[in-house]
């Protein structure tokens, strides 16, 4: 169907308050498929939706989209394996899009969660589609954000040869983690890093800046072979086979100006999936729930409206 547009007014609507949705947020353990540890976060009431992840991001990414709706849903995402609380394993081969898919079956399985709605964000979208594949009698919708359903790297910047470029990019990172790292801890933490973000165009000037800051902070924390590792796995995933068994309401949300996984690229999502639906904010990049918290808002409830997903599901969660 057609695109509905988005118009940003000229500033985001900020977060009040991360600290305060920290005290909120319940941190849980689980053993996964194959023992692996993982940390995962449960906050709010109602049908359960499950927050899968962009790589590099936590729950905080999501703070708008919390405060917003846990008045009438439970949340639940999870750390993906080696990023944040979740601890790095031992091999390499264990962080492949599949593996998160089943780490994140696993903890809604913890939860004693049988039917759910799934919100993902660019590589969450990637991780989600995987879920589907291995339950797809488990999601009741999908919000899709600022994804792909196959290799990241094949639409990056619009063009094929631009993203032939990351594979042996991302092999020669790999083997400098002292020197990403340097690199990474510096950016995050120099005052001008989001304006000159917004200046190359790579987010927009209504980010939220305090939501930006918490996740910074902590991404410098992270294990930078294990997240290039992760961006390869990326480039070499593809569900696009799953797209056609999709039968539930599928809402794809892309920003104009994302040139990581740009609009072309959304526009196959819902090509390829029975009840899709294509909302475009057109200033948008790839920050989008960070960027235009109120305009991606304020269409996910009237999604959730017209599909009759405010009534509580056969396993509603008390928090």
């Amino acid at each position: 169907m057609p695109p509905d547009i988005g118009f940003g007014g000229p500033r985001g609507l900020q977060c009040r308050g991360v600290r305060e949705l920290e005290a909120q947020v319940e941190e849980k353990r689980i053993r996964s498929f194959d023992g692996a540890e993982i940390a995962y976060h449960a906050v709010g009431k109602g049908p359960p939706i499950v927050l899968v992840n962009g790589l590099g991001g936590s729950w905080k990414a999501w703070a708008h989209q919390i405060r917003r709706f846990s008045g009438t849903h439970r949340f639940v995402s999870w750390d993906y394996r080696g990023m944040y609380r979740s601890p790095v394993p031992r091999d390499r081969d264990e962080l492949a899009v599949a593996r998160h898919a089943l780490d994140g079956l696993a903890v809604l399985a913890a939860e004693g969660i049988t039917e759910c709605g799934a919100f993902g964000w660019s590589m969450g979208v990637q991780v989600t589609l995987e879920m589907v594949r291995r339950a797809p009698r488990l999601f009741s919708s999908l919000v899709l954000i600022n994804g792909v359903a196959g290799s990241p790297f094949k639409t990056l910047g619009g063009a094929a040869a631009i993203g032939g470029c990351a594979p042996p990019l991302l092999r020669t990172l790999q083997g400098m983690p002292g020197l990403v790292a340097a690199i990474t801890t510096r950016a995050v933490h120099w005052p001008g890093t989001v304006d000159l973000a917004i200046r190359l165009g790579i987010t927009s000037p209504t980010i939220d800046r305090e939501v930006f800051g918490a996740l910074a902070r902590s991404f410098a924390d992270l294990d930078m072979r294990v997240y290039t590792r992760i961006l390869e796995q990326l480039g070499e995933h593809d569900a696009h086979d799953v797209l056609p068994r999709i039968r539930v309401p599928v809402l794809m949300i892309a920003g104009g100006r994302d040139l990581m996984t740009p609009r072309i690229a959304a526009e196959r999502v819902v090509r390829g999936v029975a009840q899709g639906e294509l909302f475009v904010v057109p200033d948008g990049t790839h920050y989008l729930a960070v960027e235009y918290p109120q305009q991606l808002n304020d269409r996910i409830a009237r999604f959730f409206a017209e599909h009759g997903l405010e009534a509580t599901s056969r396993n509603e969660v008390s928090a």
